[in-house]
């Protein structure tokens, strides 16, 4: 559980006495009141934030004076018992860098010989992707063109910009790592589904969203050292949900399969991984690289993940590994016949995975030489795990 207090209209002891009455065992009214209230046992509930999107919608408030609201309200969130709070500063919308700026200079000069990270642990991040102009109109979930495809590729490949840059910040008064960022918001958002309520935020999920989550995990992945919490908006029927119900249907999205296929690198060690050649289309005013690359290795097992944007053209891939010979295992291809491909309750898996023949010849003469050669299809996810010996 991850709960946001109200820093907005609450007050700082309203936020105190919920984290008491939650997570303290015994020895206060709260924690009396909750077991009168029927939990003998505390939650151990770690994550709070301080606050969500107090820039806007939450109190739309200057960053200095939301910096010091922060300093604040983490003064008062304590640990009770074993339970140790991972306390989130509310942090930028997309590129407003100085809003990280002013978060990450309050860290400096605390005084009272506290630590630069006591008052909280992590900042926020929120971006959301979408093809439209602006908000008003942020493109159709399905029967989308090929320009809002590339539009909408384009503007997930920022993700990775826009995390170089906070962390960027965060390095100058953070050097040691200490503070995560919490992209604890993100995800695809289309205009909602015609003729459900506005409010609910229905929207379909096709494999254009679930290219736009390989892209952003990859961009996690390659922040690794600073990123240390990222969470979907939102998971079950609204935004870019990982399932969709339909009565007593429940169907699994494309981007639950892209989730799925990534499970691998949870708890792995994540891989340098250096593109020699980056394919690009040009988008709008911007250019587009159309293929992404990560990689993790648990134990003997390493797994990489590949995406190729491109509408409609393959991409061949050479991958060479130095320290080690690596066998191919096991492949998997997630692709549609068509770009808004999506599943529903009559046909649930018109997008899932697949086996993926990397030509057994070629994986059988080059693993042992340390290269594999395979082609991803147009508009593709591919896993690829490799046993890996010395």
């Amino acid at each position: 559980p991850y709960i946001s207090g109200n820093v907005g209209s609450g007050t700082v002891q309203e936020m105190s006495e919920w984290i008491e009455y939650l997570t303290r065992e015994t020895g206060s009214p709260l924690a009396d009141l909750r077991r009168a209230n029927g939990r003998e046992r505390p939650w151990p509930v770690r994550f709070w934030g301080l606050g969500n999107e107090t820039w806007g919608c939450g109190g739309n408030m200057r960053a200095e004076y939301y910096a010091d609201l922060a300093r604040r309200y983490g003064t008062y969130c304590r640990d009770h018992g074993d339970n140790r709070l991972y306390r989130i500063a509310a942090g930028a919308n997309a590129d407003d860098y100085a809003w990280t700026e002013a978060l990450m200079r309050t860290t400096g000069d605390l005084g009272c010989g506290c630590r630069p990270h006591d008052h909280f642990q992590a900042v926020s991040l929120h971006y959301y992707t979408h093809a439209g102009d602006d908000w008003s109109d942020k493109g159709a979930a399905t029967g989308f063109s090929r320009d809002a495809w590339y539009r909408t590729m384009l503007r997930a490949r920022r993700m990775d910009e826009l995390i170089a840059r906070h962390s960027t910040i965060m390095d100058c008064y953070d050097p040691h790592g200490r503070i995560g960022l919490a992209v604890d918001e993100w995800g695809t958002w289309w205009n909602v589904e015609p003729g459900t309520n506005p409010g609910f935020l229905n929207q379909q999920n096709t494999l254009r969203d679930a290219l736009v989550a390989s892209l952003t995990l990859d961009a996690f992945h390659r922040h690794a050292r600073r990123v240390s919490m990222a969470n979907l908006a939102q998971v079950v029927n609204v935004l870019q949900a990982v399932l969709l119900t339909d009565g007593d249907t429940l169907v699994r999205t494309p981007t639950y399969h892209v989730f799925e296929m990534n499970k691998g690198h949870q708890d792995a060690a994540s891989l340098p991984v250096h593109l020699r050649d980056h394919p690009t289309r040009d988008v709008d005013d911007g250019v587009l690289e159309t293929v992404s690359l990560t990689a993790s290795r648990r134990d003997e097992r390493v797994l990489l993940s590949l995406t190729n944007v491109e509408a409609d053209t393959a991409r061949p891939v050479t991958i060479e590994w130095r320290g080690g010979t690596a066998r191919p295992a096991r492949a998997r291809l997630l692709t549609a016949d068509r770009l808004d491909g999506h599943n529903t309750a009559s046909a649930p898996d018109e997008v899932r995975p697949r086996p993926f023949d990397i030509a057994a010849e070629d994986a059988a003469d080059d693993a042992a030489g340390g290269r594999l050669r395979l082609e991803l299809p147009p508009a593709s996810f591919v896993t690829v795990e490799l046993t890996v010996t010395r």
